[in-house]
């Protein structure tokens, strides 16, 4: 837990603040069981991401990658919303908060209450799949079922074009829109509050500098140290769900 006078400045800041924005990454999600992916415990060291051109190109690749997706390796199924996430929550209902940027897939921004529209997935969302061509939505269990039990891998069946998890993979181009939304709400903020990201993975790590350069304050929650740090006018190296609670129960 933060010490007094963190948690007072933390409060301070965001009690002065009219249109905060919200950035989170991995971190705010493993305090519910999901795993880190880049960390030194995290899942790509184990099983490292397929390259988006891989998955497109083979058939083979495709496979794999959907018998990834279908074992208990990613531990998405059945995770819920923390303290962290409810309290965002608590901020945007408040009207404090504007938009929510993440760079997480689980969806558990939305599960905790926050509208859809106010949350800027900027990697996609697993718990759902889309056609690379149509981009007509399917949903994970009715592929889960056919994989399971006939090995089928899904094709679109309105344009017979591949079907893959709404995620943005390695070497697939970032949403153009997502990241346009996530510009103009970053330009438009006067207090950006970075959680539980390393800030290593650009683009999107780019957004502090632009909340910055606009003129907003920036706080930064995170367990470890990150590069940024210094860029930031409040550093909290703390544990992202008790921090958050203590904030917004004051």
């Amino acid at each position: 837990m933060a010490d007094s006078e963190q948690l007072k400045s933390l409060c301070s800041m965001i009690g002065a603040a009219e249109r905060i924005v919200v950035f989170t990454g991995a971190g705010i999600s493993t305090e519910s069981g999901i795993p880190d992916f880049r960390g030194p415990q995290g899942v790509w060291k184990s099983k490292p991401p397929i390259d988006f051109r891989d998955f497109v190109a083979s058939e083979e690749v495709r496979r794999n990658s959907w018998e990834q997706r279908f074992s208990d390796v990613y531990k998405l199924t059945g995770a819920e919303p923390n303290a962290g996430h409810n309290a965002i929550t608590k901020l945007v209902n408040d009207g404090k908060v504007t938009h929510v940027i993440t760079q997480n897939v689980d969806g558990l921004h939305q599960a905790s209450g926050t509208p859809d529209e106010l949350v800027i997935e900027l990697h996609g969302n697993t718990n759902y799949s889309k056609c690379l061509d149509c981009e007509k939505r399917f949903e994970n269990e009715d592929i889960k079922k056919e994989f399971l039990e006939n090995a089928t891998i899904p094709y679109c069946d309105s344009c017979g074009g591949v079907v893959k998890t709404a995620t943005i993979s390695f070497g697939q181009q970032m949403p153009l829109e997502e990241m346009q939304r996530a510009e103009q709400a970053t330009l438009a903020c006067d207090l950006f509050v970075a959680i539980g990201s390393s800030l290593v993975v650009y683009p999107a790590a780019g957004f502090p500098q632009v909340a910055k350069m606009s003129g907003a304050r920036l706080i930064i929650i995170n367990n470890e140290p990150t590069d940024l740090d210094p860029l930031f006018d409040l550093v909290l190296h703390q544990q992202i769900g008790p921090t958050l609670s203590a904030v917004v129960n004051l």
